[in-house]
C-alpha cells in the first residue's frame, strides 16, 4: 500500500500565495505521474496540475502562470506553489500518485486533502 499525506493548507487572503506539500510512504517500488486535484462545495473534482517522473508537468487552464507543480522523487513528495490566489481557488485539494509497490501494479493512490480558503 502507498500512503499520501498532505500538508500546507490553509486560510489566505485573495492575492496571497500558498504551498502544498504531499509525502508519499509505504512499500513503493515505483511512483509515476503525480498530481493536484481539487473539489469546490457543489462541483465535480477536477486536475489542477500533474507531473510525470520524468518533470514534465501540465496545468489547468484557469491555474497556468499562477500555481507550479514539481517533485522531488527522492523524498517521493510533490508540491504545489500557488501563487496569486483568487477566491475561486478554494476548495478542498488532493494529491494523487500512481505507483507500484513491490506487491501490487500500477494503482492510483489518494491522499485525505487539505483545505485551501482563499477569503478576505
Amino acid at each position: 500500500q502507498v500512503q499520501l499525506v498532505e500538508s500546507g493548507g490553509g486560510l489566505v487572503h485573495p492575492g496571497g500565495s500558498l504551498t502544498l506539500s504531499c509525502a508519499a510512504s509505504g512499500s513503493i517500488f515505483r511512483i509515476y505521474a503525480m498530481g493536484w486535484y481539487r473539489q469546490a462545495p457543489g462541483k465535480l473534482r477536477e486536475a489542477v496540475a500533474t507531473i510525470d517522473s520524468s518533470g514534465d508537468s501540465n496545468y489547468t487552464g484557469s491555474v497556468k502562470g499562477r500555481f507550479t507543480i514539481s517533485r522531488d522523487n527522492a523524498k517521493n513528495t510533490v508540491y504545489l506553489q500557488m501563487n496569486s490566489l483568487k477566491p475561486e481557488d478554494t476548495a478542498v485539494y488532493y494529491c494523487k500518485a500512481n505507483a507500484r509497490t513491490v506487491v501490487t501494479g500500477r494503482t492510483d493512490y489518494w491522499g485525505q486533502g487539505t483545505q485551501v480558503t482563499v477569503s478576505s
